[in-house]
């Protein structure tokens, strides 16, 4: 039954993609991975949020770096990581690297060899590159699935055959501001032995990057089993560069093992590797069960069907090759995280440190995510979102709060309680398959009860764990209506973004009928008016005794990730609130021209990305329209540096495909879609379960015919500047009428 299933879905996909390129041909991994830009991204290999990424490893990562870096010309591993995203950690992680030398080195900058990107290729089930080694070329190849994957190794002939795997990385020299090695090294250790019974190399690392963000987890373990297709000849292990030939078993902080094979002439090494945050006897099963012997073409094929399913849930019509590159590649981005963290119907959880049964994810990026990339998902994703919030309720259960930035436990990296967000507006669209009491019993406490330390703790950024932070400064919120600066860091950033978490968890109070929470919530909720300084016309800081401070346009005292001109427009909860507290539509709007004319506008950085739809609220939906094509344009590109800002976890990404759609969630949990400008003739959105797809058209659209004259949903002409939640679901078809002239398109 499953392989006549399993003809019928590649039947389907020959039917769709006939006489056409496979869809996950249009992405390209790259996009983001160089230095310019930031964009904060890496060529995995994996299918579809998968638990494990493998990837080829220019440089040792760490918090701010990622393993692969497009600007670099050696390769130092092939890496198998659950780095989420630029300014996280890796964790559970281990490494192999190919060798030809008759010397064994084992350090990462000594063992790395060159190569060129000419002869490298990157698709999301496949990756290879060719390397120059002292003995001549090794071509190396992978392919994955979510907990296990093939590396293929062919070796130059005559020449040593030699791997070297790496198990921990403990390196003194990667300390900085935001990584303290020192308080890894002695508590966390690696674990690997070579097994020659059973031809395999088995171990386990202990080591998270981000340790020191969050609690200590004794029981936590990388666990990993790689096994060879060829007889281990010799072997070895090492810590640091220090090698002990012909033992087979180490613990240390900074080392691995090594394997060496037989060299006849044309013959790969293929390894086998199997990933478990369980048990090493569970790593073994999800090989045995993900991976189809050594077969790497066949992996690869079952992994390209994966993605080309996931990929034809937007399907756009144009010929312009290069913007559907960029489209799908967004949407490849969207597909990474969060991770799948449960194994055969358990889980390991760092927020009890233990093992559950169930299903779990890990790595949201809430802070980011919440704005518009879990938005995207209520519509692709509708299964996969009642599944998140079963694993945020999950660690709530296991720590006592909903998480902040997992990773893979609590780290108090960011600001908010954005959970809230992202339950909210799931539920407010009706996605209610998961635990409702608990959901807004944990929503609850993180709006009404204070962090402990909260009047007694600043709160820095990446400060050494001591507690949840949650809403830091929230006792303060909740007696002086706003966070005094000289209480508590990030106070006005923290302010705005409380004040909206509020409204999200007022929606869902007054839906469930708990009206004196919704009463305190919604006052709470217009806690930003107490930041405004109507002299200086910008959100300020303001000390406990209720005096401001002043800043100028580039200091970010009092902000994160920002300045005064980042955060001004940063109220999502009460936009027509906003605008008459600062004068009108003539002045927002006036303030708003300001802020992109005079190059205030970050879109690299997330607080904005609702501000270019903010003219839609004030009667001028054409520059909507104009700045929307405008940072579609300059922020998204087919290069490594093709990202403006780091995608942070699909966010970025999100942001385009929804602009290029046609509309933007401005406020989460409304049920509302801001118009904005389509710029693809048609997009198919195949929506879950027996539903007809939704077809978006933009009639007439053109090099000169940028702005929206009109729209109709199924006929029905629209009479304001939003799109609603029920039309996405229900409508069979969305006709953009596009002109050459500004026009208000509701009237």
């Amino acid at each position: 039954m499953r392989k006549i299933m399993t003809v019928m879905f590649l039947l389907s996909l020959a039917t769709v993609y006939a006489g056409e390129k496979e869809l996950i041909e249009y992405v390209n991994p790259m996009v983001g991975t160089a230095l310019k830009g930031e964009g904060g991204t890496a060529p995995f290999v994996g299918r579809p949020f998968a638990m494990t990424n493998f990837l080829a490893q220019t440089r040792e990562n760490k918090m701010g770096s990622m393993a692969y870096v497009y600007d670099d010309d050696h390769i130092m591993g092939f890496l198998v990581s659950h780095q989420p995203t630029v300014w996280m950690g890796d964790y559970g992680y281990v490494s192999l690297m190919p060798q030809t030398s008759g010397k064994v080195e084992t350090l990462p900058e000594k063992r790395k060899l060159s190569f060129s990107h000419k002869q490298e290729k990157s698709t999301p089930a496949y990756y290879s590159v060719i390397m120059s080694g002292e003995e001549g070329d090794i071509k190396s190849e992978m392919s994955a699935a979510s907990r296990a994957g093939l590396m293929r190794f062919k070796f130059p002939k005559k020449s040593v055959k030699r791997v070297i795997i790496q198990g921990i990385n403990l390196n003194p020299g990667l300390s900085d501001w935001c990584n303290d090695i020192g308080s890894r090294k002695g508590k966390m250790k690696g674990w690997i032995k070579i097994d020659t019974i059973k031809n395999e190399i088995i171990g386990y690392n202990s080591d998270r990057q981000s340790a020191q963000l969050g609690p200590e987890l004794p029981n936590f373990k990388g666990w990993f089993v790689i096994k060879p297709d060829k007889k281990i000849k010799d072997y070895g292990v090492w810590s640091g560069d220090t090698i002990f030939r012909g033992r087979p078993e180490m613990e240390c902080d900074l080392g691995g093992a090594f394997v060496e094979f037989d060299n006849k002439e044309g013959e790969n090494v293929t390894f086998a590797v199997g990933m478990s945050f369980i048990d090493l006897d569970q790593a073994r099963t999800n090989m045995e069960k993900e991976l189809p012997g050594f077969n790497l073409e066949k992996l690869e094929k079952q992994t390209r069907s994966e993605w080309n399913d996931k990929l034809a849930k937007l399907q756009v019509s144009t010929k312009d090759e290069e913007a559907k590159r960029i489209f799908y590649t967004a949407l490849f981005h969207c597909y990474l995280f969060p991770r799948e963290f449960s194994e055969d119907g358990r889980y390991y959880s760092a927020f009890d440190d233990r093992i559950h049964e169930g299903t779990s994810y890990n790595d949201y990026s809430l802070w980011d995510t919440f704005r518009a990339f879990h938005p995207l998902m209520t519509i692709l994703e509708p299964g996969l979102t009642n599944e998140w919030i079963t694993s945020l309720l999950q660690m709530y259960k296991e720590g006592g709060w909903m998480p902040m930035w997992p990773n893979p436990s609590y780290t108090n990296i960011m600001i908010g309680t954005h959970a809230d967000a992202v339950i909210a507006d799931a539920f407010m669209k009706g996605l209610r398959d998961y635990d409702v009491n608990l959901a807004y019993e944990a929503m609850r406490k993180d709006g009404m009860v204070p962090p402990d330390y909260d009047t007694v703790s600043r709160y820095g950024d990446r400060d050494r764990w001591k507690a949840f932070e949650g809403r830091a400064g929230a006792s303060w919120y909740h007696t002086l209506g706003y966070i005094p600066d000289d209480r508590t860091a990030e106070s006005v950033s923290r302010t705005l973004e409380y004040a909206f978490d509020d409204w999200c968890i007022a929606q869902m109070a007054r839906e469930l009928g708990h009206m004196d929470d919704y009463e305190s919530l919604m006052k709470w909720a217009g806690n930003y008016k107490n930041i405004y300084n109507p002299e200086k016309g910008f959100m300020l800081p303001r000390k406990y005794d209720g005096s401001w401070i002043d800043l100028d346009d580039n200091d970010r005292h009092g902000f994160t990730e920002g300045s005064k001109w980042t955060y001004l427009f940063c109220v999502l909860q009460d936009i027509p609130g906003m605008i008459e507290m600062m004068g009108g539509k003539e002045k927002f709007a006036a303030k708003l021209d300001d802020n992109f004319n005079k190059n205030h506008y970050c879109h690299d950085n997330e607080p904005g990305h609702h501000y270019i739809y903010l003219y839609n609220y004030c009667d001028r939906p054409w520059e909507t329209q104009e700045l929307v094509r405008l940072h579609t344009d300059i922020n998204y590109k087919n290069a490594p540096d093709g990202l403006n800002g780091n995608d942070d976890c699909g966010q970025m990404s999100a942001w385009y495909l929804f602009s290029v759609m046609g509309f933007y969630p401005v406020t989460p949990a409304s049920n509302m879609f801001a118009i904005g400008a389509p710029q693809f003739e048609e997009i198919q959105i195949d929506r879950v379960g027996d539903s007809k797809p939704l077809r978006i058209k933009a009639k007439g659209l053109s090099k000169d015919n940028i702005y929206v004259e009109k729209v109709m949903v199924d006929g029905r002409q629209l009479t304001d500047s939003h799109i609603r939640w029920d039309d996405l679901m229900n409508a069979e078809e969305i006709v953009f009428t596009m002109t050459s002239e500004p026009v208000i398109f509701w009237n």
